[in-house]
């Protein structure tokens, strides 16, 4: 598998041309990539592309990761609807072709890291988490003939399971090097290794009966906040190391401690004590203020001086809008995308950071 390139990231207007059911509750949603724009869609399997649009007056972004092998002038992703979700409420019961999105150009690292196969992957995942590692899969057993790829994938029952039909074609496709375990948390199967939420104990049994971590190059894990957690935990007692474990959120868990303020309206008087933002995007600078008992975040001060500053999630998980701090300091208030080496750099989200000094200067271009 090819390595990611970190990019601008912009948004431009792509056509729907194709929506088609999956679920109930869960959409596949087809955009054509005009000719002129190829270079810039083009994308490593695993990642992801934010779409926007405005919803009751509201500038909504949500980040849906692409859901099938690279293929030119064309982008998957699957979404499905959340409970009390605007973003994915509104496109389950409307998007339909011929409709135009914004659509921001690929983005994320929850991609493989090896170099030469062969090789063999595990993905773990949850609901609509599968989207990204359909994605790796295809992408991993057609690039050579000897990786193989185990997926362990849990719904709460047959019918709310996603691209079921794509997982038997690969299994089809690739008898012999892909391992699927279907695991059903509302409905009893046969095997019951393979029936009931996976918790420590059920994840403890796969991984003695089914997937010993000795023999796995690499792993994936995308799910809820909770499922990728207990993997992390369990799979670094195992003695698997932290490089080669990959994992991505599609959901927080914590929407508590997580602000997800950009568009939060802030008063700025000169009257109160002030932090002062400096930030630095596509080469040219600029200055905002913000309330020191505010608590508003970096990213949600730049956006009220410059529109473009970018971000998708505005909730910790994507990366987006992560940062150089050049001078001053803040507090990140969470942090489910920068990896260790990018913090020992400098770098923060700054839709969770909150500046703790008078003055603050991030740089966006770093």
């Amino acid at each position: 598998m090819t390595t990611a390139t970190k990019r601008r990231a912009a948004f431009h207007e792509l056509t729907v041309s194709g929506v088609r059911k999956l679920t109930d509750d869960a959409i596949e949603v087809t955009f054509k990539v005009p000719e002129q724009l190829v270079n810039d869609y083009d994308y490593v399997p695993g990642q992801y592309i934010a779409l926007r649009t405005e919803l009751e007056g509201e500038d909504v972004r949500r980040s849906y990761s692409i859901c099938q092998a690279p293929v030119t002038g064309e982008l998957k992703v699957g979404i499905k609807r959340d409970l009390g979700g605007l973003f994915s409420t509104w496109a389950v019961s409307n998007l339909r072709e011929g409709m135009q999105l914004s659509v921001m150009v690929p983005e994320g690292k929850f991609t493989s890291q090896l170099v030469a196969p062969p090789a063999h992957y595990v993905a773990i995942a949850a609901g609509s988490g599968i989207t990204p590692v359909i994605a790796l899969i295809e992408s991993a057993l057609r690039a050579d003939p000897r990786n193989r790829f185990s997926l362990v994938y849990s719904n709460r029952t047959a019918m709310e399971t996603m691209f079921v039909d794509e997982l038997a074609d690969l299994k089809d496709r690739f008898p012999a090097r892909l391992a699927l375990y279907h695991v059903l948390t509302r409905e009893h199967r046969s095997s019951e290794l393979l029936s009931g939420r996976v918790d420590a104990d059920k994840l403890s049994a796969i991984l003695d009966e089914l997937i010993p971590p000795k023999e796995v190059d690499e792993w994936f894990i995308c799910g809820p906040f909770d499922l990728v957690q207990l993997c992390r935990d369990t799979l670094a007692e195992r003695g698997v190391a932290v490089a080669d474990v990959r994992y991505e959120l599609f959901t927080a868990g914590r929407p508590d401690r997580i602000s997800g303020q950009s568009g939060r309206p802030i008063v700025v008087s000169a009257e109160q004590p002030l932090h002062t933002v400096k930030f630095r995007l596509d080469g040219t600078t600029a200055t905002v203020t913000t309330p020191m008992h505010s608590n508003e975040s970096v990213l949600n001060a730049a956006l009220r001086v410059r529109g473009d500053v970018p971000f998708a999630c505005a909730g910790g998980v994507c990366g987006t809008c992560r940062a150089v701090v050049v001078s001053g300091s803040v507090d990140m208030v969470e942090n489910y995308a920068l990896e260790p080496d990018e913090l020992a750099r400098g770098y923060v989200l700054t839709c969770q950071s909150i500046p703790t000094s008078d003055f603050v200067e991030v740089n966006y271009d770093a």
